[in-house]
């Protein structure tokens, strides 16, 4: 059920207030749930538990608020909004610093009219809020009464509002014209229009003959004599109002400019924004906490490929450019230089071979170490204190089943300085094979 309180507050604070409730859910019709009138703006605050839970709409009196239609050649919307206060100064009343202006988003009319504006004082308009205000009434729509009378292209239409004492007449006279009267002006006016159509027709003698103007009225008018009436169905002035308020030819809102009205959220909306709130905080400080691990990761892989390519340096020195990247190609490459880790004849193989001689002949340091890679030949310079450690690393080596020729050795003041030329026997035999094959093929070929 979709429920709408509509509010018709009055010029002055003594002035009766009227409201109604209606269903809208309804297109067709509005049932009307409650209405009733208040004596005047200190009862409002019996309509504040009615207002709760509900949408309200306010309804202003048509006598406070001037609407004009205008063209004013400009380029752009923001250019006529801004001359037309100054287009209008000569023809309002107040000073236009004192004067709220409201547009409103009409088409052109047959006149070509280009801007629609509604004219209404700060006072007044600060005076209608204060009094919703003080009874805590909250809204977002207000309209002029005479927007909300039904808009009939054959002429005008009105209805009358209140009782005896306080009587009032609304008519709309076009989609953007309309008046406000109370019953006894609407007298004075009713002749005015009726002696101004005979003035016109007795001074020109080409004018037609007055024709009276038409109106649906949707309530016995006074005076109805002076003009062509065409009785509507009677309904209470608040129900027929409820009925075009939101009609597609009042998409107008006085309530714009600075006292446009932000929306109040509701209460559950309101917690489920609350809950959105810390369910967002908690992902950002999840988000947070992560990223940090992440830099800490990320720091922590730089330091180690930077060890890397410390140690790689220190290993291969005469490197100048080296890539963690492309580090694991750039220590085969190496390796393969040096007979590569799978090569059983290769250096690290020789190395591996010669370890145990130095682990039974601990006092023999070596030097320097050469490989000959084509000869896969070690040939390995150390020191000793005497002439027998190197005999017994000869030795050493022997029973490696390497074969060992010893280069040679001299005193270098407390120790002997010798060198060793180190290959393996099965190489030695693959050399003396692949040379008796070779004299064979020569013996053959002579």
């Amino acid at each position: 059920m979709t429920e709408t309180l509509f509010i018709r507050l009055g010029s002055q604070p003594t002035d009766t207030i009227y409201w109604l409730i209606v269903d809208e859910s309804s297109d067709d019709d509005q049932a009307i749930i409650a209405s009733g009138d208040l004596s005047g703006a200190e009862q409002l605050s019996e309509l504040t538990s009615k207002a709760e839970h509900r949408k309200v709409k306010i309804i202003v009196p048509g006598c406070d608020v001037l609407l004009k239609s205008l063209k004013i050649p400009a380029k752009s919307n923001r250019a006529v909004r801004l001359a037309a206060p100054y287009v209008l100064e000569d023809s309002v009343a107040e000073d236009v610093d004192k004067l709220f202006f409201a547009y409103a988003d009409l088409p052109h009319d047959i006149q070509d009219n280009n801007c629609f504006v509604a004219i209404v004082s700060h006072s007044q308009m600060a005076r209608w809020i204060s009094w919703l205000a003080e009874a805590e009434i909250e809204t977002t729509f207000m309209l002029p009464d005479v927007l909300t009378i039904p808009y009939t292209e054959k002429g005008w239409s009105a209805i009358t509002l209140g009782n005896a004492q306080q009587e009032q007449v609304i008519v709309r006279q076009h989609l953007w014209q309309g008046f406000t009267l109370d019953a006894s002006t609407w007298q004075l006016q009713c002749e005015a229009f009726s002696n101004q159509a005979a003035e016109i027709y007795e001074n020109d003698e080409n004018a037609e003959p007055p024709v009276s103007v038409h109106i649906e009225a949707y309530s016995p008018l006074a005076y109805s004599d002076k003009f062509d009436i065409a009785e509507m169905p009677e309904e209470l002035p608040l129900a027929l109002m409820a009925k075009n308020y939101s009609s597609k030819l009042n998409r107008f809102n006085l309530l714009q400019g600075k006292y446009k009205v932000k929306e109040v959220r509701s209460h559950a909306r309101q917690q489920w924004l609350w809950v959105a709130g810390v369910a967002m905080f908690a992902l950002l400080l999840n988000l947070s906490h992560k990223g940090a691990q992440l830099w800490h990761l990320n720091a922590e892989q730089d330091r180690v490929q930077q060890s890397i390519i410390d140690q790689y340096k220190v290993a291969f020195p005469k490197t100048k450019r080296v890539r963690v990247s492309t580090i694991k190609s750039q220590l085969n490459r190496e390796l393969a230089l040096l007979g590569g880790v799978s090569d059983k004849e290769g250096f690290l193989a020789m190395l591996a071979k010669i370890q145990p001689a130095f682990a039974k002949v601990p006092t023999l340091k070596p030097e320097s170490l050469k490989f000959d890679g084509k000869r896969q030949e070690l040939r390995l310079q150390a020191t000793a204190k005497d002439y027998q450690t190197f005999e017994k690393f000869s030795i050493a080596l022997a029973e490696t089943g390497l074969e060992v020729k010893k280069g040679s050795q001299s005193n270098q003041g407390e120790l002997v300085s010798g060198s060793f030329s180190i290959t393996n026997k099965t190489k030695g035999k693959k050399t003396a094979a692949i040379y008796q094959q070779s004299n064979k093929r020569n013996k053959e070929t002579s």
